[in-house]
């Protein structure tokens, strides 16, 4: 799988917070709330890894799913 063929979701309960894509610009951030916005390789992962340590709580949660099964 490439990063461009999944979206990540950092969820909190069974509710997501943030998701990332990556197109043939960069990423991109897209909140809850729908606001867009780009971003860099490492603003992603600053976001991703506090949540991966476990360090944002115990139900903060990251998934990662094909687009091809995820279009929302």
């Amino acid at each position: 799988m490439r990063n461009s063929e999944c979206t990540i979701y950092i969820m909190y309960k069974d509710k997501w917070l943030q998701k990332y894509r990556k197109d043939k610009e960069g990423w991109v951030q897209i909140s809850a709330n729908g606001s867009v916005r780009p971003c860099t390789a490492e603003q992603v992962l600053s976001h991703l890894l506090p949540s991966l340590a476990g360090l944002k709580g115990p139900h903060v949660t990251v998934k990662v799913e094909p687009d091809s099964i995820n279009r929302s």
